[in-house]
Order: C-alpha cells, then structure tokens, then sequence
C-alpha cells in the first residue's frame, strides 16, 4: 500500500527505463503536497491509483473480522489482496526508477520510509502490548502488521540500481520470488518472504515507462477491465473453501502452509499471473483525469499507517461481536465507516498533524549539502518533484 518523494534527474519521455519529466518521482507518495504548483504538476492518474489503493487496503482491514460470517465477504477478502497490494507495489517500483543512491535521495529515504518505519514499528506494538496485557516485543528486524511494506521498499530501493543494470530483471525476480516460496530457510527477519515474493511487481514497475500505463487506458481494455474483475471475483468465491488464503498474504513459504517445495514455485507464478491481470484491470479503470480525490493521493502513506491502530483496535475492542455486524447492513456500514476513514487519514489537516513522524527533516542528523550540489539538483528535479 506507501512513501517519500526524491526528485529524479530529467531525461527524455522516450528514453527506455528513465523516467519521463511529466511523471517522475522516486516515491508514489508525496505527504504533504497538498497545493500549489507542486500539487498541479502532478500526475494525476498515478495519486488517483495510489488514493483508490489506499481505500481498498483500508475496506480490505475491514472486512477481516468478517470472513467467518459471510462467504462473500470472505471472497472479497481474496480479491482484493489479489492485487490491491501488487498494484500498489508496481506503482512504487514505477517511482523509483531513478534512485541511484544521490545524497538528497538517501535523505528522503531514511526521512520518508527509515524513520516512519521505526516510529510505526515501535508504536504498533506498544499499541498492541497495551491491549493485550502483553510484554512489548519491539524489535526493528521483526516487522509487525503494517511495517513490513516500508521494510520491503526501503530494501527494494536499495537494490533500484541493480534491477536497471540486468538484462531480464523480471525474470531474475520471479525466480527469487519462487525460489522464497519453497524455501523453509527463510524465516520472519527484515520481513524477507514478503520482500521476496512482492519483488516481481516492485522490478516490474520498475522497468515500466510512461506510455505503458496509457496503454492499459486504451478504450477497449477499459470496457474488458469489469469484466476481468468480475472473473476474479468469481473465481475468489469459489476458492474460499478450498484454498488457504494465506497463501495471498506472501509472508509464508510453502511448507508452513502446508505444501511442498514444488507446489510454492507453482502457486508463486500462478498468482503472480493472477495479480497481474487484476492490477491491469485495476489501473486501467482508475482515471487519468483530476477528480475530487485526486490530491488526496498525496496522503497514502498517512492512511497507510495510521488506519493500523483503527483496524487492530476493531479486534481488540470487539467492535465485530454481535448480530448486526456481519449482516448484510451491517458489511455494508463497516465497509463505508472504512472507506471514510481511509479519506479523512489522507486529508491535509492529518497530514500537518502527523508530518513530524512521516516526513522529518532531521537537518541536524544529516551534513549539509554543498551549495553547487542543492543548485544543481534544483535544475534538474522534475516539474512538480
């Protein structure tokens, strides 16, 4: 589902595996850009991606102390984590497509996604300590809930420059990510089968360019779009009850689930060729044009965490005991709330409010940049960056 903004070097729109200067970022969150030449300058189907994502992994948190209620709802479950998070992945890979380490970009990403991961990773589990009666168990190695995404990005952005350098990075990436699936070895730490299983859409991205994203608008594949999800919706029912759905979360290898080896690399590239065609789906019918949430898209990344607290909270509140709640009315009540509350957290009054943990400046940490350095990357930063 998130994260910090680095200006990218302009290069020219048709230049392969650079970004175009209509579109570049390094991130696909800008918290905080909420006006001004900078908010106009931005794309506006990519922050109407990332804002109609958020709202999805939000309604998703919802829904799951439903499932055992409603078999419906449970696929729906399915289908939205079927590519909710892939697409948001892609996306991010897209944004990262210059970093190449530069001083200003090491900034931006320990002060956009290094620091809100640690600030988030210690109070998610304070959170949950203090409902539980539980003893805290921080750990920065160990991610819990939410965390493991900013894990994951700040590893796949690390590695940003290898993926470019590779003659078939995908292909090397859906190897790794098979090769994570069936491995027993590989266990919770830096959140490594997620980080390794997501990889394929974080490359695929990656290598993506401006005029492929417009493709997926041509007319034709956005009327074939619904019926695709549609597809998937069916097929998400008539799996419930007869696949592990955790198989959709990608933090497991296959032996934990239950499977052999073989039948990880199996499912791996399965539901990677699934995810795929629902994310294009997705993307294809999210508008290109600026729409009433489109600077809200600004804001995933505060959504993205803060509707953590909410999401567990539900559970450790009992918000899901009685009738009303998993009735029909009462799916439809949680998914609205969940749906305004994924609006509200992108807003600008909660991103002011919460800036300090999501984008810090930290100038005393960091050694100031040469005046030559900051003037050059000011020439260079992409309208709107």
């Amino acid at each position: 589902m998130p994260v910090s903004q680095v200006s990218p070097a302009v290069a020219s729109p048709n230049t392969p595996g650079r970004p175009d200067a209509s579109t570049a970022s390094d991130t696909p969150d800008t918290p905080g850009a909420e006006g001004g030449r900078r908010s106009r300058d931005r794309d506006a189907f990519f922050d109407n991606a990332k804002f109609l994502a958020i709202v999805l992994v939000v309604v998703g948190h919802s829904w799951e102390g439903l499932r055992d209620g409603s078999r419906a709802v449970a696929a729906g479950y399915l289908l939205l984590y079927a590519f909710h998070m892939p697409a948001f992945t892609i996306v991010s890979g897209h944004f990262s497509r210059s970093f190449s380490f530069r001083p200003r970009q090491i900034r931006r990403l320990v002060t956009g996604v290094a620091v809100p991961y640690v600030v988030f990773e210690t109070a998610l589990n304070l959170f949950r300590a203090w409902n539980t009666g539980e003893e805290p168990r921080i750990t920065l190695l160990h991610p819990w809930y939410l965390t493991w995404f900013l894990m994951a990005l700040f590893i796949w952005r690390l590695t940003a420059p290898l993926w470019r350098a590779l003659r078939y990075p995908f292909t090397v990436s859906v190897v790794l990510a098979a090769a994570a699936t069936a491995s027993p070895d590989i266990g919770g730490d830096l959140a490594l089968q997620r980080v390794l299983q997501y990889l394929p859409f974080f490359v695929l991205g990656l290598r993506l360019e401006q005029r492929h994203f417009e493709a997926l608008r041509d007319r034709r594949l956005r009327l074939l779009a619904p019926a695709v999800l549609a597809l998937g919706a069916l097929a998400a029912y008539w799996t419930v009850p007869r696949m592990n759905p955790d198989w959709f979360y990608h933090r497991y290898e296959a032996q934990e689930l239950g499977a052999p080896g073989w039948a990880g690399v199996l499912m791996t590239l399965g539901m990677l060729g699934c995810s795929l065609l629902l994310s294009a789906a997705f993307l294809s019918l999210t508008p290109s044009r600026r729409t009433w949430f489109t600077a809200l898209g600004a804001g995933t990344l505060y959504a993205y965490l803060l509707h953590g607290f909410l999401a567990k909270g539900a559970h450790y509140w009992d918000w899901y005991e009685g009738g009303f709640v998993n009735s029909a009315p009462g799916v439809l009540l949680v998914t609205a709330v969940a749906a305004a509350v994924a609006v509200a957290l992108t807003t600008p009054p909660v991103v002011r409010a919460f800036r300090w943990a999501m984008e810090p400046r930290l100038e005393w940490f960091f050694a100031p940049e040469p005046p030559s350095r900051t003037g050059r990357d000011r020439r260079t930063a992409a309208p709107g960056a």
